[in-house]
């Protein structure tokens, strides 16, 4: 039942991460590469409720894995959306001749800068900053190309004063890098929020966060306990039993979103504030977000966004972890074990889990031995499990933000494919990685640039980025069973 529950929740994310990132680069259907790429997982779930404990066929599984991706690229290119060139005389003559034939389309929206406004547009880049060479017209954006001659900060504020002056907050200004390495400054219509209500967005996010608490504490006497409903129904009191794993995991998730509130305040980023997820099933909750309403001004700006969070979350579970742990019990290891397996949790699946283990009970734990979770433990374990998400340096997740302000956007895509390919390569030692897996390929591995995309980090926080890599190895990757035989 706990699969059918995560494949829904998989299924939803996938649909939401389609509709708001695929689906503006193509025009394929949203419900059919949603289709295809939740084949794998579909047919997962129709096995396992049809055949419950048998394991499913590993060819047909594995085929479907790599077939499914194959003809989700293929659909999605074939309806790529081609972009808005300038064409020569010659080819629209060409164009003209042909269309004969074929409807007319529909016109196009208007150019995002109109011809007249370029010559302003060209003051805007001093030679001394940026040596200006060649503007490309969009419909919804402006590519400019030349050469930098300056550093990338001076460039960009330079470059962002001297629009604004001419054309007010009309444009976001970007001074990103291509694939070849070369800088280019790009505008794009400045979509700035819709002023909402004063207060409106933390009644909201009260509103969520105390339906939260109560799916939560009902959660916590569910995961723990042989209550029934109907039992709750009579004895409503006991609900208080509830509040160890609820406030654990309240705490938490507040606590790691206001750490990304305060990033964006710091850096003076509008943003939301905390939106929590209640859900009346499994873990009460799937987690808390703050909305991020503009682009980042610089990589030092994003990466304390993606840092923020996952720290402070770490931060906080750790405590979580080591309390619950001292009030669980150590059972017998059976073949059900397994990092998921709140009522006989087998330590070994994580490094950083068996040392903490280890620590909390000494040598009460031994090698064939599993563990009976106490509630705040297990609120400490998603807190960890969440570090770890998040930390996956992989698209818009936290950790590819910090790879991103690292490396660069190119360079932070190429990681978080790499990324993805060793995950993969993870489930077929720790099953429980699937859902895990496939919720990271269906993510876009490119993330958003900052507005001044080009300026390095200093030297703390690169030596902060490789700590937190560090720690999501530490969460992940499972004891080696050279070390487990002597720890334990």
């Amino acid at each position: 039942m706990t699969f059918v529950l995560l494949s829904i929740l998989l299924g939803i994310l996938t649909y939401w991460v389609i509709r708001r990132g695929v689906a503006t680069m193509t025009r394929s259907p949203v419900w059919l590469l949603w289709l295809i790429i939740m084949t794998p997982i579909l047919a997962l779930t129709l096995w396992v409720l049809r055949y419950g404990k048998y394991a499913p066929p590993h060819v047909a599984i594995l085929g479907l894995f790599i077939i499914c991706p194959l003809v989700y690229t293929w659909v999605v290119l074939l309806g790529r959306r081609p972009p808005v060139q300038t064409v020569s005389k010659k080819s629209a003559a060409a164009a003209a001749a042909t269309a004969i034939a074929r409807p007319m389309p529909a016109s196009p929206p208007p150019m995002l800068m109109a011809k007249e406004d370029e010559d302003r547009l060209r003051t805007c880049f001093p030679w001394s900053v940026y040596f200006l060479q060649k503007i490309e017209r969009r419909q919804q954006q402006m590519i400019c190309r030349g050469r930098l001659k300056a550093t990338p900060a001076v460039a960009h504020s330079t470059v962002q004063q001297n629009v604004r002056s001419q054309f007010g907050d009309q444009f976001l200004v970007v001074l990103q890098e291509e694939r070849n390495g070369q800088p280019i400054f790009t505008l794009s219509p400045n979509r700035a929020p819709a002023a909402t209500a004063k207060g409106g967005g933390w009644l909201l996010s009260l509103g969520l966060f105390i339906l939260t608490l109560g799916t939560t504490t009902l959660a916590g006497l569910l995961l723990v306990g042989e209550l029934s409903l109907p039992e709750l129904r009579s004895q409503p009191v006991i609900l208080v039993k509830g509040l160890g794993y609820s406030l654990a995991v309240m705490m938490i998730l507040a606590v790691r979103e206001l750490a990304h509130y305060a990033a964006a305040r710091y850096h003076r980023i509008p943003a939301s504030p905390p939106f929590f997820i209640p859900v009346p099933y499994f873990l009460g909750t799937i987690g808390a977000f703050v909305r991020i309403k503009a682009p980042a001004p610089h990589r030092r700006a994003l990466f304390d966004l993606g840092l923020a969070g996952p720290l402070a979350g770490f931060i906080v579970s750790l405590p979580i972890v080591w309390w619950g742990l001292a009030h669980s019990q150590v059972v017998d290891l059976t073949a059900e074990s397994s990092l998921l397996n709140f009522q006989s949790l087998d330590p070994r699946g994580s490094v950083l889990l068996a040392l903490l283990s280890k620590l909390a009970f000494g040598n009460s734990l031994q090698m064939d031995q599993a563990i009976y979770l106490h509630a705040v433990a297990i609120a400490g374990c998603l807190g960890l499990v969440l570090t770890a998400l998040n930390l996956m340096p992989v698209g818009q997740l936290d950790g590819g933000h910090i790879v991103h302000a690292m490396y660069g956007r190119w360079g932070g895509a190429a990681i978080g494919n790499i990324a993805r390919i060793l995950v993969a390569a993870m489930v077929f030692i720790q099953s429980e990685y699937l859902l895990w897996a496939l919720l990271l390929v269906f993510m876009p591995s490119q993330d958003e640039p900052a507005l001044d995309d080009l300026s390095e980090l200093d030297g703390v926080r690169d030596t902060l980025g490789l700590v937190a890599m560090a720690l999501l190895v530490l969460i992940v990757l499972p004891m080696p069973y050279a070390i487990s035989t002597r720890l334990f």
